[in-house]
């Protein structure tokens, strides 16, 4: 029996970019930020306790509509100047009507929805989405904004950060106590595909160095490469990467391949390849692992897991080690058995059935305390 509407726990989530992930025929410039509130939201509302709202940007769909048990709420048109576009979020997040407004991703937009909720006694939540928002990059690269965000993180009821590392950067530069959740996937059956190439995935982000991967697939040439790289939004060197991959003879490029399409991607590559300088914690590494495709890492490596569960190699920033990472991980197909590590231990960390439940106790908690916190 369905709990009565006074009795339900109402959450927004607030990510424009995701609508795409709910209807795939509408292209959408989302990331891994945009796949976990999905994630989070469509697990959530599979419980008829909680009342699950997801606030998304205007794609030319109707105001509101139901999708895997999650109301779609339209707000802002991206073509329209920026006054109106938060005139259009601030309208919707009223229309919204719940209890809790989750976002994700550092922007002007976060100090926007605390504002909303410190107004109207909502209680405000944020999830980490990447390192640099955690260990004083982005404060750094934005004095003002910078420091007006660390400033509504210090008035949400909770946040939630992606790995231990991030929490602890956190509460160095920003004195806020982060809730550590891992990103949950929802976990499939893999797929049965020969192993055939080495495989990136991810936008064109300057922060992901795309191009790192084309020179790894120029120092390899022996083996097949697959990029599957989507426009990050504002990329104008996007049609410069393109060509530069088209000159490679043993890569292939993908521009747009649907999300749910990426399964079979990551299942029939031999090592997904990260090329990033930071991150939070990638959805591409869940993926890969779900897989059972070992990891080759320029950098990232949270939490050093890595290296722990043998699922894949963390190479120190240089393009040598990545090379030679590479290599060592194709020799005697080594890849197959650290693959399997990974596919072990995605399937104890990242089960977003699992995971779930972790957000409703700290939900449920939440309600019991103020909607606002004093010291904000």
């Amino acid at each position: 029996m369905k709990p009565e509407k006074e009795k339900l726990i109402s959450i927004c989530f607030v990510s424009p970019k995701a609508y795409g992930l709910f209807e795939p025929t509408v292209k959408t410039n989302f990331g891994g930020a945009e796949v976990d509130m999905y994630m989070l939201a469509t697990e959530l509302a599979k419980d008829p306790a909680f009342a699950v709202t997801f606030l998304v940007a205007d794609y030319g769909q109707p105001a509101e509509e139901l999708r895997e048990n999650v109301r779609l709420l339209k707000s802002l048109d991206w073509r329209q100047n920026p006054l109106s576009g938060a005139a259009k979020i601030w309208k919707t997040l009223k229309r919204a009507d719940t209890q809790f407004y989750l976002c994700k991703t550092a922007s002007p937009g976060v100090l926007l929805v605390y504002t909303f909720c410190r107004l109207h006694r909502r209680r405000f939540l944020y999830r980490t989405a990447h390192r640099h928002e955690c260990d004083g990059t982005y404060r750094a690269e934005h004095p003002i904004w910078g420091r007006l965000f660390y400033w509504a993180l210090r008035g949400a009821v909770r946040v939630f950060a992606q790995n231990e590392e991030d929490s602890r950067l956190l509460k160095e530069t920003a004195h806020v106590e982060a809730e550590v959740i891992a990103n949950g996937h929802r976990l499939r059956q893999c797929w049965t595909e020969p192993r055939k190439y080495i495989l990136w995935v991810g936008r064109s982000a300057q922060f992901k160095h795309p191009e790192r991967f084309l020179e790894l697939a120029r120092r390899c040439s022996q083996e097949q490469f697959v990029m599957v790289c989507r426009p990050a939004a504002g990329d104008r060197n996007y049609e410069v990467l393109q060509k530069e991959a088209a000159t490679i003879g043993n890569l292939t490029f993908y521009s747009d391949v649907d999300f749910f399409e990426l399964d079979r991607f990551f299942a029939a590559a031999k090592v997904f390849v990260n090329t990033s300088d930071a991150e939070g914690f990638p959805n591409t590494f869940i993926q890969a692992a779900a897989a059972g495709t070992a990891i080759l890492s320029w950098l990232v490596n949270p939490d050093g897991f890595l290296t722990r569960w043998q699922c894949g190699l963390a190479c120190g920033g240089t393009m040598e080690r990545l090379t030679e990472g590479l290599r060592f991980l194709l020799e005697q197909d080594r890849y197959i058995e650290i693959g399997q590590n990974g596919l072990r231990y995605v399937r104890q960390h990242h089960d977003i059935s699992v995971l779930v439940e972790r957000y409703k106790e700290s939900l449920r908690k939440c309600l019991k305390e103020p909607s606002v916190k004093k010291e904000a």
